[in-house]
């Protein structure tokens, strides 16, 4: 497995971790408290911190392994790693706009912070899930040919 395929597997886990962790804790609090009164932003704050942290400690004890196994595998990204990502990044922008357009509306309908705020989270998670969905695809199967 290439280096920058681990770094994706990496990043889908965590960011998948990240948004499981936020759910569990926030979406009890919808049928009990007034939207307004939500407690969203911490745990927020904190789950997309420790989605990084969890991506980045994957990836290194990964690494690590990868490397044991085999040593004489190159550690960093060719032209091939490059254009997958750019692909992945280019699939994953569309969510992240959505997300954005979803805030934007709710804002101009002036809708709470709590549901203007997770638009733009759920907006990033899907551009990041998608993103490297699409990357892992791309490293299966080949790059699209557009």
């Amino acid at each position: 497995m290439a280096y920058a395929e681990r770094i994706t597997w990496a990043q889908l886990i965590a960011s998948l971790v990240g948004v499981v962790v936020y759910v569990i804790l926030v979406a009890p609090q919808l049928g009990r408290v007034p939207v307004a009164e939500i407690a969203w932003a911490w745990p927020m704050a904190w789950t997309v911190v420790g989605a990084i942290a969890i991506s980045i400690a994957i990836s290194v004890g990964w690494g690590i392994l990868a490397g044991r196994r085999d040593p004489e595998e190159p550690h960093s990204a060719d032209q091939r790693d490059r254009e997958i990502e750019s692909f992945g990044d280019r699939v994953g922008v569309a969510f992240l706009v959505i997300g954005a357009l979803v805030a934007l509306v709710l804002a101009m309908f002036e809708a709470d912070f709590f549901w203007i705020g997770n638009a733009l989270f759920f907006g990033f998670f899907l551009s990041a899930f998608i993103g490297g969905v699409a990357r892992l695809i791309a490293y299966r199967t080949g790059l699209p040919a557009w």
